[in-house]
């Protein structure tokens, strides 16, 4: 029974090639586009999913009040681990994770040789202090070495097998056991090999030093490991609670830990117990080294990938639906041979199901390519052999269920339906109820160009914003900047620097400092002003330059002067927005005023003009400037006029670093790059939706192309009768074309009121944004018009220009 349907299936594929393939080709893009975003998605919500006992892990984070200023860090004070240890019940393991500070220079020695030259591996990254339990917390698989206490003793380091291999090539595991490595100037002894996870993961570390070798080290000052009011977000803190024990009790004592040894600040500070399940989404805590995934990007790609099925399964609905009284002989002959209504639609959905495998075949092949065309979004680490995981398999086979399933239910219901006697008798009978199934197909056609027509319109609505965005006046000059970083010490160096560079010809002028006005980081200030009232602490940000710093971005002063050279004072600059927070209408008025800055007056001698020191989704806030030559170079570069000067210039400003650093990497971004990337987040949605545009309106239209091939087919004599009775091409191919524009017509209808409510809302996210024009309904509605017309035309057109003899001749 089960092969017979097969072979009837496959007979019916075969004899109606056309409509056959544009079913297939619309389930097989929406089929891709689902397969990759549930790849895309799996994957993500896959991290740290492996780990035993995940429920009972949690990360250690801390949420701080200063003043009404809310702040979130990863970072945690260094000593608490320890405490928590010897001091806290309910906790079965404490991980401390210590990020080595800056760049890490491996020196390894091979060869026992003591002259043989040690390999040398320049900014090695990925290395991490802690302890055995991170062994246990994780589960690693040991190649060598003793794992329960591989890292218990100062001056030791596991390392995962890709770094052993690299470090040591020649040498098997248990060889490079005791051989000793040397980063920067802290020697340490090859005590552990593990092999690499291979689990998606945010426990990025590659290189374990036993944490016991910070307070046996000199490095125990740069650690702060005795420092309880201060943090930095290199210290992080794991632990995983006893069986037993929730997170709210824990935390609560983990509070009162805390504040008996920060009495300064720390009924400021409350540390939070964040889940492991958490660490990946939460943009609050973002990740050293790694990068946060958000929950709201990945609904909304599955909510797209939903909609591509979709319309592949009203175009399968469509299309067969229309071919129904195609094969009513067929019913009608079966029937009265005994088949039953349920073996009917056990043979019609087995069909379905056939085309979905078949469909859903061709997909997977194309996902490594798609990956490679979408590898602007797809995450590090994803390719497409993750689709080999269990879980993912058993998602894929639940997909081809449920869209066989769905896509054939209701064609099946129709065509089991159809009465033998009625149909044999009379074949023209066996159009009853076509005026209710071109309803229906009406209603799937609607639908469809209303996910088109709201994809259309958000497409246009994220791409103006941002490039709204981007040429927006960010109340400096971002063009032709660019910014680099010298290491910290040697100042002398970089005065010299600062000279040769100045006295390049393609170079207009420089300025030392830290931040660019506005900069992917952020830096806050305490500072206080006293109006004879009260005090007023706003929360303000810094940025720091010498006095060329303002002529580099052309920020414009509003009142007051620019900070003048040398350091025999102190004065500050702030920006319109300060002199607003502190009372003053005027920007003059705030001349001469003292401010109470790190416990010294400071006074304001000029007021800045507001600029964007964050993105334009942020409101402009207080700031003030302080002169200060950093580590920071900005250099503004000479107009470009030649096409060349500008490669010239970089090129002379990179010799120029090379001879004040050499062995340093010289790694400069242009300032207009940087401000782009504030919206990386925008522009890698606009491109999804673009694509999510594409085949929406591809399959859309193939679905059209395909009720329109029927429609002329079913209505070939009917043409012929009004092209003999006088009827033009243009009448007939406007009498074709009219109902498929209504439709349209009531989708455009339908989809800008939803697409005027979510695109509002989306703009929302941004202090400073575009307003919704009714141009951009107008033009997105006239877009789908015209690819509905173009997909039709073409069969129209054919249609009207046929000879009418070939139509009535068996008549």
């Amino acid at each position: 029974m089960i092969k017979n349907y097969f072979k009837t299936a496959f007979r019916q594929l075969w004899r109606n090639k056309f409509f056959s393939l544009l079913t297939m080709l619309g389930l097989s893009i929406g089929i891709s586009a689902a397969l990759v975003i549930s790849l895309i998605v799996y994957y993500e919500f896959s991290f740290d999913m492996f780990l035993p006992d995940k429920e009972r892990i949690y990360r250690v984070v801390i949420d701080a009040n200063f003043n009404g200023v809310e702040g979130h860090s990863v970072g945690v004070p260094a000593p608490l681990g320890s405490a928590i240890s010897t001091e806290l019940t309910g906790v079965e393991q404490t991980v401390p994770v210590f990020q080595f500070q800056g760049d890490a220079t491996a020196y390894v020695r091979v060869d026992e040789d003591i002259t043989d030259k040690p390999g040398e591996f320049k900014k090695q990254q990925q290395i991490v202090f802690t302890n055995n339990d991170y062994f246990r917390l994780l589960d690693y698989n040991w190649i060598a070495g003793e794992h329960s206490a591989a890292i218990g003793q100062p001056y030791t380091v596991v390392l995962t097998e890709s770094r052993a291999r690299l470090y040591f090539p020649t040498l098997p595991p248990a060889e490079a056991i005791g051989r000793q490595l040397t980063y920067n100037d802290l020697a340490v002894t090859v005590s552990g090999i593990v092999r690499d996870l291979d689990q998606p993961t945010d426990f990025t570390g590659k290189e374990f030093i036993a944490v016991a070798t910070i307070e046996a080290s000199p490095l125990k000052d740069n650690f702060m490991m005795a420092v309880w009011d201060d943090w930095m977000a290199y210290s992080q803190l794991y632990i995983k609670l006893e069986e037993g024990h929730t997170a709210i009790a824990i935390q609560k004592q983990l509070n009162t830990l805390y504040r008996s040894h920060n009495t300064v600040s720390g009924r400021d500070i409350t540390l939070t117990l964040q889940p492991l399940r958490d660490v990946h989404f939460n943009p609050r805590y973002p990740n050293i080294g790694g990068r946060i995934a958000e929950k709201s990007t990945l609904y909304g790609l599955m909510t797209a990938a939903a909609f591509l099925l979709l319309l592949g399964s009203i175009n399968f609905i469509n299309l067969t639906t229309a071919q129904a009284s195609q094969r009513a002989k067929e019913i009608g002959i079966r029937k009265t041979l005994g088949s039953s209504k349920t073996q009917l639609i056990y043979q019609f959905l087995g069909e379905t199901v056939l085309v979905t495998v078949i469909s859903t075949l061709f997909s997977i092949l194309l996902v490594p390519l798609i990956l490679r065309l979408f590898a602007a979004f797809v995450p590090p680490g994803l390719n497409a052999g993750f689709m080999m995981q269990p879980g993912y398999l058993a998602l894929l086979a639940l997909l081809v269920l449920v869209v066989g399933v769905l896509s054939g239910c209701y064609p099946a219901l129709i065509l089991s339906r159809y009465r033998p006697t009625a149909i044999l008798r009379n074949p023209v009978s066996s159009r009853t109820g076509q005026s209710r199934q071109a309803t229906i197909r009406r209603i799937l056609t609607v639908s469809q160009f209303v996910v088109a027509q709201f994809f259309i319109l958000a497409t246009v609505v994220v791409t103006k914003q941002i490039d709204y965005s981007l040429q927006a006046d960010m109340g400096f000059d971002k063009e032709a900047v660019i910014k680099f970083d010298t290491p910290r010490e040697q100042e002398q160096k970089r005065t010299t620097l600062l000279h040769t560079i100045q006295s390049i010809p393609g170079v207009e002028l420089v300025s030392t400092g830290f931040f660019a006005p506005a900069d992917q980081g952020m830096s806050f200030t305490n500072v206080s002003y006293h109006n004879g009232k009260e005090e007023l602490k706003p929360t303000t940000q810094i940025r720091w330059g010498d006095e060329n710093y303002l002529d580099v971005y052309r920020i414009e002063l509003v009142a007051g002067r620019n900070v003048l050279p040398g350091d025999s004072t102190r004065e500050l600059l702030v920006n319109e927005q300060f002199v607003k927070t502190i009372g003053f209408q005027h920007p003059e008025a705030a001349l001469g005023v003292s401010l109470n800055w790190n416990g010294q007056p400071v006074p304001i001698v000029g007021v800045m003009k507001d600029f964007h020191h964050q993105s334009t989704r942020a409101m402009i806030g207080p700031l003030l400037f302080e002169k200060n030559s950093g580590s920071t170079f900005h250099v503004r570069l000479k107009p470009n006029g030649d096409g060349q000067s500008w490669h010239e210039a970089l090129t002379q400003i990179h010799k120029a670093y090379r001879q004040a650093y050499p062995g340093e990497d010289f790694n400069y971004q242009f300032v207009d790059d940087m401000v782009a990337q504030f919206y990386e987040r925008e522009q890698a949605t606009a491109g999804l939706l673009g694509w999510a545009m594409s085949l929406s309106i591809l399959i859309s239209c193939l679905g059209l192309l395909g009720l329109a091939t029927y429609t002329v087919n079913v209505r070939t004599k009917e043409i012929g009768i009004r092209k003999v009775l006088g009827a033009t091409v243009t009448g007939i191919v406007r009498l074709l074309s009219g109902d498929v524009v209504k439709l349209v017509l009531i989708a455009i209808v339908i989809a800008s009121p939803i697409a005027w409510w979510a695109m509002n809302n989306w703009l929302e996210n941004f202090a400073y944004h575009i307003d919704l024009q009714w141009w951009m309904f107008a033009g997105a509605g006239l877009a789908a018009i015209i690819f509905a017309l173009l997909t039709v035309s073409g069969q129209a057109i054919r249609a009207a220009v046929a000879n009418p003899v070939d139509s009535l001749r068996d008549e």
